[in-house]
């Protein structure tokens, strides 16, 4: 699998898409931080991390005996860059040229 493949199977799953939400709010945040409030077992949460991380999509840093996890927000950027900017830029474009006829015939008596 690659890696880019990776990512899109961990933004697949909704449970994966709220730890990164939680993390994106509050970084550096411990298994029991992460776990606070989710209905899902603590193993459960520990797998999402684990493919997360495989994925690229947060990193993790030792400080002592915590282990603290961060959002890594690059894969998620190079999807964009990839796959949506260049459907953007045509979109873009359009609004651009229209807004532009729009203000020239508001001038014009």
């Amino acid at each position: 699998m690659t890696q880019i493949d990776k990512v899109f199977k961990a933004l697949a799953d909704p449970s994966r898409r709220a730890l990164i939400d939680r993390l994106h709010a509050r970084n550096g945040q411990t298994l029991s931080e992460l776990c606070k409030g989710l209905e899902m077992a603590r193993q459960s949460v520990t797998q999402h991390l684990g493919l997360l991380e495989d994925a690229n999509l947060i990193t993790v840093q030792w400080k002592g005996r915590e282990k603290l996890h961060y959002f890594n927000p690059v894969p998620i950027h190079e999807i964009y860059r990839r796959w949506i900017q260049k459907f953007e830029q045509p979109r873009l474009d359009a609004l651009h040229d229209l807004k532009t006829k729009l203000e020239r015939e508001k001038k014009q008596p």
